[in-house]
């Protein structure tokens, strides 16, 4: 926050002596300014949208609308608003609940004077960070002069597939830090969820939108900006395209491996990244992807089911005749406590280790859960460092590639 910033505040509770009397504790920060109350959900919501609040103080228990789908409304509608739940019910469900409709925070009533202040400093800090980063995406070339992504030279963007043959070993999170931190204004970043059944990159980043993929491949004959434009999904806080998983697993099925190929083709043409979340299965789908792939990100962590599945798809690929110069080889969740080192398992299967990222439980679960991936946040924690040595290695890698295909022109004259 800038000298002199005031956090904008909204106050929200159908009992009028408690919206006083947090009104009392708030008058006396310099820094925190009250500019509206509301006594139920839907006043909040209409409130918030006139007074453009900073941080909403929201009451979970109101007779119109309980604050968990008021907290839901307000975000569809200003997603850098951060709420703080209020509740007299210090329940875990309430807790997940609040913070999958995308609550910043949740606090037990009556608060502690020091904490409600802690914490609206925190959500206030993010509200303001937030607004700023749309501000710019706002002024930035929208998605029509999406060769306004800034990317009219005559080069296609890469594919660069995540992907492991063993599930839960955290291919979305890197998928979606790994997006946001090749995503700029010089090479802006397209991520698509190729788990067509069960994906979670929407929920992820905590949005939501109407469209998905499975709107899009039955039109990749088609494609056009502006189709393409009509169904992504623009994240508020970095400006990251995304293409969305059908909202339904028995969606996934009408989507083929041909269409998938030749929608991301397509996205190749305007992003210069393309980074693609897939399932641990070898369906038709995800071969696909990886037929087309210009890099693959193949991702083990240190237990040996995960070590012994990550060899037989190695295999496989040397069976499909794919270079593994393609594959950058990522150890996740790596524990020092653990005798098993990424050189021991490069050793072993004959792939160097090129990204350690390290065990950080705490920071990724709780980004995990807030819908705000820990690279927007948490830059200087062991996991971000680890998702800014990958992106060094992907920005390398497509480096080389080009590098070699310029060789390949020039040998070919």
């Amino acid at each position: 926050m800038a000298p002199g910033d005031k956090i904008k505040v909204l106050i929200v509770d159908d009992i009028s002596e408690t919206r006083e009397n947090v009104r009392k504790l708030l008058q006396f920060e310099s820094d925190v300014e009250v500019v509206g109350v509301a006594r139920t959900g839907k006043e909040a919501i209409q409130t918030s949208l006139e007074v453009q609040p900073d941080v909403v103080l929201m009451d979970i228990n109101m007779p119109d609308m309980d604050g968990i789908a008021a907290t839901e409304a307000i975000r569809a509608k200003q997603p850098a608003v951060q709420v703080v739940i209020l509740s007299v019910q210090n329940d875990q469900n309430y807790m997940r609940r609040a913070m999958l409709a995308g609550a910043r925070d949740f606090l037990t009533k009556p608060p502690m004077g020091d904490e409600l202040i802690s914490a609206i400093r925190r959500a206030g800090a993010m509200a303001i960070s937030e607004k700023a980063k749309a501000a710019q995406v706002q002024v930035a070339p929208a998605m029509g002069s999406m060769a306004g992504t800034n990317y009219s030279y005559g080069t296609k963007g890469k594919i660069v597939t995540i992907y492991s043959p063993k599930g839960g070993v955290g291919c979305t999170t890197i998928a979606v830090n790994l997006a946001l931190t090749l995503n700029n204004e010089d090479t802006r970043a397209a991520l698509v969820d190729a788990n067509l059944q069960f994906g979670d990159v929407a929920v992820f980043v905590n949005e939501q939108g109407k469209n998905t993929i499975a709107d899009l491949a039955p039109r990749a004959e088609e494609l056009d900006t502006e189709i393409v434009e009509e169904v992504m999904v623009k994240h508020a806080a970095s400006g990251l395209h995304i293409l969305a998983a059908p909202s339904r697993p028995e969606y996934a099925e009408k989507v083929t491996g041909e269409q998938l190929s030749k929608v991301l083709e397509y996205l190749q043409k305007l992003y210069p990244y393309v980074v693609v979340d897939t399932s641990p299965y070898l369906t038709d789908n995800v071969l696909s992807i990886l037929d087309i792939s210009d890099i693959i990100i193949l991702v083990t962590s240190q237990d040996i089911p995960s070590i012994k599945n990550c060899r037989l798809f190695l295999d496989l690929l040397q069976t499909m005749g794919v270079d593994r110069e393609r594959i950058i080889f990522v150890m996740n969740r790596f524990d020092k406590r653990i005798n098993i080192t990424p050189d021991r398992v490069a050793d072993n299967l004959k792939q160097p280790v090129a990204t350690v990222i390290p065990l950080d439980e705490q920071v990724v679960t709780k980004a995990v859960n807030r819908g705000v991936p820990f690279i927007l946040e948490a830059r200087n924690q062991p996991a971000s460092r680890g998702i800014l040595s990958l992106a060094e290695n992907v920005r390398a890698r497509v480096a080389d590639l080009e590098a070699n295909g310029e060789s390949d022109r020039v040998a070919r004259r």
